[in-house]
Parts: structure tokens; sequence; C-alpha cells
């Protein structure tokens, strides 16, 4: 979800003026902020890719060699 990926520029953009202008504290949450915002993103991102059936998709060997096997 790339549409959802500006929010961690602006969070690296509030975290400079924070460091810039000695607000360490708001510097120091800021980072943690943008560690929660890249989490979460990437947990919206494996969502979407999950299959809408409930299965999960994984890719491993099987008898027959590589191939894309469904577990419930």
């Amino acid at each position: 979800m790339a549409q959802n990926e500006w929010i961690l520029d602006v969070l690296s953009d509030l975290n400079a003026f924070a460091v810039a202008n000695g607000l360490t504290a708001l510097a120091e949450q800021l980072d943690d902020t943008k560690l929660i915002a890249a989490a979460e993103i990437a947990s919206l991102e494996r969502e979407a890719r999950a299959p809408s059936n409930g299965n999960e998709v994984r890719f491993e060997s099987g008898p027959g060699g590589l191939g894309k096997h469904q577990h419930a």
C-alpha cells in the first residue's frame, strides 16, 4: 500500500524539525511513531495480499518440487 507510505515522510520531516530545534523528547517520540507506522503499513500490505478465502498461501517445496500450496 504505497498510498500510505507518505506518512513516513511526514514523520521524518517532523523529526528533522524537532532535532533542528532542540526538541529531543519529541524527536525520540517521532522515531518511535515512525516505527509503529511502518509496522502498521506492512501489516496492511500483508492483509491486502492474503487470499479472500481466508487460507494462507505459501510457496514451499512439495512432492513435485517447488509450488504453491494453500494451508487453512
